[in-house]
């Protein structure tokens, strides 16, 4: 068995997207096996299992994923993860992978597969509600589909907007106040907020928005509203409901199911797309196991190894 470390210094963004584009795609083709995830509640935060199984790539799989909003007060990572991959035909664990900064750059690259198929625009300015690692993730994926002109940034610490706007040198990015970074084309929110921080008056017609952050029960980043006006586009309806940006609302009466648009994987195949330019289309993004399968592909062919030995 072999332990990879150290992959994510290895890995081409480019390649990753076209990856996680091609796992989305299978998943609305149901050539995938991918069970909703499951939640441990912690007194902190909680952890979560997600196996898979990936034909299209003959890896099978689980991640072990925590998530505990208060990490970064004790210098540490918020999300922190591990990746066990399995022989398919004889079921032996083949490798192990820290996965925590794979799981950043897999879900910036669902992200940036939703802004290229969802986006009306190719040139943007993109707001970005959250500051932390996976707002950079988002950033760094989404640059690499979109032309980005210019980079609005909110965070509850403005000095953690400050900070991630004077590192970004690529593009003009400025830190802004809540609603003048919701004044964009693209929008995508990282927070772990449990009550809506973007309102619905705030977003204009034709935006598109990665809503990420809402990946457990209880959490929601939009003014429900939001979802009224738009189309909303999932990864998975059983996941989403359960535990995306949409279960809130569902769960209050005031969304349905029955609203959900479709996948994002449906889009991607061209069974499903935004109805006009104007409209605002929502990404629901709740994160996949099968993410994790074709992102471990690339790591285990460029990552550093060390072996251990097993059974």
């Amino acid at each position: 068995m072999q332990y990879f470390t150290d992959t994510e210094e290895y890995i081409d963004l480019k390649e990753v997207n076209r990856a996680i584009e091609t796992a989305f795609a299978d998943h609305a083709r149901g050539v995938v096996q991918m069970p909703p995830k499951v939640y441990i509640t912690l007194p902190e935060g909680d952890f979560r299992t997600m196996p898979a199984y990936l034909p299209s790539l003959s890896l099978a799989g689980v991640k072990v994923v925590n998530v505990h909003p208060g990490n970064p007060a004790k210098d540490l990572p918020s999300v922190m993860a591990l990746t066990i991959i399995l022989d398919i035909a004889t079921g032996t664990p083949v490798a192990i992978l820290n996965a925590t900064k794979l799981t950043d750059i897999r879900t910036g690259a669902a992200g940036a597969v939703a802004a290229k198929y969802l986006s009306p625009k190719k040139e943007i300015v993109l707001g970005l509600i959250g500051a932390g690692r996976q707002a950079e993730a988002q950033y760094r994926a989404i640059s690499l589909e979109l032309d980005i002109y210019e980079i609005k940034c909110w965070s509850r610490n403005s000095l953690h907007a400050e900070k991630f706007a004077h590192a970004i040198t690529e593009h003009d990015a400025h830190s802004v106040p809540l609603e003048k970074a919701c004044d964009c084309d693209l929008l995508v929110t990282t927070t772990p907020s449990r009550t809506p921080v973007v309102r619905s008056e705030w977003v204009q017609e034709g935006t598109h928005i990665n809503a990420i952050g809402a990946d457990a029960p209880g959490k929601q980043e939009l003014d429900p509203l939001l979802l009224k006006r738009g189309m909303v586009f999932v990864d998975d309806m059983s996941q989403a409901v359960h535990s995306g940006e949409v279960n809130v609302p569902i769960n209050c009466g005031i969304f349905t199911p029955e609203e959900i648009a479709g996948t994002l994987g449906e889009v991607v195949i061209g069974m499903k797309k935004r109805k006009n330019a104007d409209q605002i289309t929502i990404f629901d993004s709740t994160g996949l196991a099968i993410q994790d399968l074709a992102i471990a592909a690339i790591a285990m062919r460029n990552g550093r190894v060390i072996n251990l030995p097993f059974p």
